[in-house]
């Protein structure tokens, strides 16, 4: 195993990657220059390649991340007490297109084995979804989908499941609109072959304005229960359900081009290997898979922050550029209008893990999104609409990202991780681990290690996620699913009454 890298030929830095880490007094050849280590080095944090006077750029992936807050000489260790970030207001952008070409069509014809939806979409699970309009009622949601799972599911059927939240009610203006889209958008997924939508009756995200948002949804799928308006409303969801199981055990997967695949991208406990291994492999894996005319989204809005020129130099033409700009800039004023400060990041997990400044992990984030042109800005709880890469308006937090992901369209998301997480959302959610050790420690969170890179051909590792994703398409569970770790979380963006 490689026990450390620089990554960039213009870096300052480089980093620690082997489990133990480096040691003081250890010595290290690096362009042909050897450095004495004055300090100890942990595993995905960083140390100086050079000199580097106070005020100065520390740079890693060829970027700055930061800049130094005291005197730091070669072979010294740079974390938070030497570094800080360098990001500010507003800025402003100049469109510059790179030269960035879209993939040249894949030659074969791969396909994913999923269920053909009337809508023309693509779903990888044929699940029976309870998605209740209002927290209220919450409880006989989680009934009747425990129910129906009691009384036996029909082979073909994955699960039954009820996608609780504590809203739907007290809310105002953007903020209810948010909700209603984000349970329009649940109830109309591909990945579900049937859907109970459960309201009570006086909340103000009404059954009626919901079936409006959802637009042209099969009525053969759905199924509306208004809790004020019947004698029980937990034996007429099962009965509901019974009927929608019906018509669910006749569903079959079958070939479907792998255009219509849809995937998430995400990271969460990220550390300092995240954008060195597993950030990097699922941006080839994007790659991969726009080649073959499928699609991938990225979100994380403040964590694009410091790199988000990368992706504008990017944008497919001078709208989608635009778009991006108000994405990154409406995210700033979202954080101001609310009195937080913009750069309270990284994590405390993060720093543990080697990510000093946001500049920092942003630039390892934004990996996740390959080299492909970005085709699309779409809003939250918006729909795809553009195939190849597309950006999304959603936050970092990691269950309230992932729904965002999967409410677009997603079938799946890639989930890289360094520090480890046990969670899923509504759809299969792939964890794959930045370090080896933590996919040893951890087998029933992790899916993939990608830790692998760091002893194998970056070729290799890619075909293996590659045969792993289709495997997750063509009806393999991931950890989160073999446990039920099944959640939403909507975006919240106003205030309760």
């Amino acid at each position: 195993m490689k026990s450390y890298i620089k990554i960039n030929p213009r870096d300052s830095v480089a980093v620690a990657t082997c489990p133990g880490g480096l040691k003081r007094g250890e010595t290290v050849s690096i362009d042909d220059t050897e450095i004495t280590l004055a300090d100890d080095i942990p595993q995905g944090h960083k140390f100086a390649l050079k000199h580097i006077a106070p005020g100065s750029d520390v740079i890693k992936y060829g970027y700055s991340i930061g800049r130094a807050v005291s005197e730091i000489m070669p072979g010294q260790w740079i974390h938070s007490h030497n570094l800080r970030t360098a990001l500010g207001d507003n800025e402003t952008y100049e469109y510059r297109p790179a030269d960035s070409q879209r993939a040249a069509a894949a030659s074969d014809s791969l396909t994913a084995s999923g269920y053909l939806r009337r809508d023309g979409r693509m779903g990888i699970r044929n699940e029976l979804w309870v998605v209740p309009t209002v927290g209220c009622v919450n409880a006989q949601a989680n009934l009747i989908a425990e129910r129906l799972r009691s009384a036996g599911l029909p082979a073909g059927v994955d699960d039954a499941r009820a996608f609780t939240h504590n809203y739907g009610c007290s809310q105002l203006g953007a903020d209810h609109e948010n909700t209603r889209r984000a349970l329009a958008a649940l109830a109309t997924h591909p990945n579900a072959g049937g859907v109970i939508v459960l309201g009570l009756g006086c909340e103000n995200n009404r059954i009626d304005a919901l079936r409006e948002e959802m637009g042209d949804y099969d009525a053969d799928r759905v199924r509306f229960i208004v809790a004020q308006k019947c004698d029980d409303e937990v034996e007429e969801g099962v009965r509901l359900g019974l009927e929608l199981l019906e018509t669910m055990k006749l569903d079959r997967r079958q070939p479907l081009p792998l255009s219509k695949l849809r995937v998430g991208l995400k990271c969460g406990g990220s550390d300092g290997l995240s954008g060195i291994t597993a950030n990097p492999l699922v941006g080839r894996f994007s790659d991969w898979l726009i080649a073959h005319g499928g699609s991938t989204v990225l979100t994380e809005v403040p964590e694009m922050f410091g790199a988000e020129t990368i992706l504008m130099d990017r944008a497919r033409d001078r709208a989608v550029f635009d778009k991006t700009v108000s994405l990154i800039n409406d995210f700033k004023d979202y954080y101001r209008n609310s009195g937080m400060p913009i750069y309270e990041n990284p994590s405390p997990g993060n720093k543990d893990g080697g990510i000093t400044t946001l500049e920092e992990k942003s630039l390892g984030c934004v990996q996740k999104g390959g080299l492909m042109p970005v085709e699309g800005v779409i809003c939250y709880a918006g729909r795809i609409a553009a195939d190849g890469l597309n950006l999304l308006n959603a936050p970092g937090n990691d269950l309230v990202a992932a729904t965002a992901l999967a409410l677009t369209g997603c079938q799946m998301v890639l989930f890289t991780t360094g520090r480890g997480t046990p969670f899923g959302t509504f759809v299969p959610t792939m964890k794959i681990s930045t370090n080896t050790p933590l996919s040893v420690n951890k087998p029933k969170w992790i899916d993939f290690n990608a830790g692998a890179l760091l002893d194998e051909p970056a070729d290799e590792v890619l075909d293996r996620l590659v045969a792993k994703v289709l495997d997750v398409a063509n009806g393999a569970k991931t950890k989160n699913e073999l446990v039920a770790a099944k959640e939403i979380a909507i975006f919240k963006t106003g205030v309760t009454l």
